[in-house]
């Protein structure tokens, strides 16, 4: 895989913020070292998991920074950029390329609705403000103005709008989305979805949170789905299935720095007003983690 061809698992990172505000520049940089040794095919900071709606601007830009100097270039870092406004979003992407990374992950955040027309523009701006390859992320539970399937099917004609992550739980409309695109993007899954069916139907891989803390089992998926061993590939699904309804029962960034602090990486809770996992959390999160040899 090249550093612009994206497919397999992309850990969606979390950020781990010391008491005093500063990243946690060791405990991320293990994180990362560890993942990559675990075969994970590339990294995503400030996804979801990462928090990146808690994160103040000089937060990001380090946890960035120190995700490129972990990985080397030895797989390909896909930063998340955030904004309600378009200058603020373009200046992230074009900071994050400086430093290093390989592709854009492209997040609207809204406070006033946006039509379909400024959620166009929005997303064609960080494109265009960058050489790098983009992902769209649509994730319709969290977001005031969604990418809709008209609009994603216009963008896919931006030459380097390559990628989508799909985090809706409508596989369908993934189908629908691959059909409307025409091969234009990929799609990755999120972990509201299945991954295999995601794979079945054409998609190139998933981004998710899961993925921190049962990175063997992922990659060890998705070599199965590469092959079409689609028997063997549904039996591990099964186990890491009920890891992801684990997840989905509580707070996402505080069930991966829960399950990560049980295997022994300080990443702390999340960021406040988050509240962490609560004891029941941490024991449900123990008992599917243990399940699939994460612990």
């Amino acid at each position: 895989m090249t550093q612009s061809d994206f497919r397999g698992v992309f850990p969606y990172l979390v950020s781990p913020i010391r008491p005093d505000g500063e990243v946690d520049a060791e405990v991320l940089a293990r994180l990362c070292e560890d993942l990559i040794g675990a075969g994970v095919h590339g990294l995503t900071p400030l996804g979801s998991t990462g928090e990146f709606a808690y994160l103040s601007w000089a937060q990001r830009r380090r946890i960035v920074q120190v995700v490129v100097e972990a990985a080397r270039g030895r797989v390909p870092v896909v930063a998340g950029v955030a904004s309600t406004t378009i200058a603020d979003a373009v200046g992230q992407a074009r900071e994050f390329e400086r430093l290093g990374c390989s592709g854009i992950l492209a997040i609207l955040e809204a406070y006033f609705p946006i039509a379909d027309e400024g959620v166009f523009t929005y997303f064609k701006a960080v494109a265009d403000a960058v050489s790098l390859p983009v992902v769209l992320y649509t994730n319709p539970s969290f977001q005031r103005s969604d990418l809709s399937i008209p609009v994603i099917e216009r963008l896919s004609r931006v030459a380097n709008i390559q990628y989508i992550k799909d985090a809706s739980s409508n596989t369908g409309r993934l189908l629908s989305i691959i059909n409307r695109v025409e091969g234009r993007i990929k799609v990755f899954a999120a972990s509201a979805h299945i991954p295999v069916c995601v794979m079945m139907i054409g998609g190139v891989g998933w981004m998710a949170g899961p993925a921190c803390v049962a990175p063997c089992a992922s990659v060890a998926l998705y070599e199965l789905c590469r092959r079409g061993d689609w028997a063997r590939a549904m039996e591990r699904q099964r186990l890491l299935w009920d890891l992801n309804q684990a997840f989905a029962r509580y707070n996402l960034a505080a069930c991966i720095k829960g399950g990560l602090q049980l295997q022994g990486y300080a990443v702390g809770d999340p960021l406040p007003p988050q509240a962490p996992l609560t004891a029941e959390g941490v024991q449900e999160v123990r008992r599917a983690l243990t399940a699939i040899g994460a612990l």
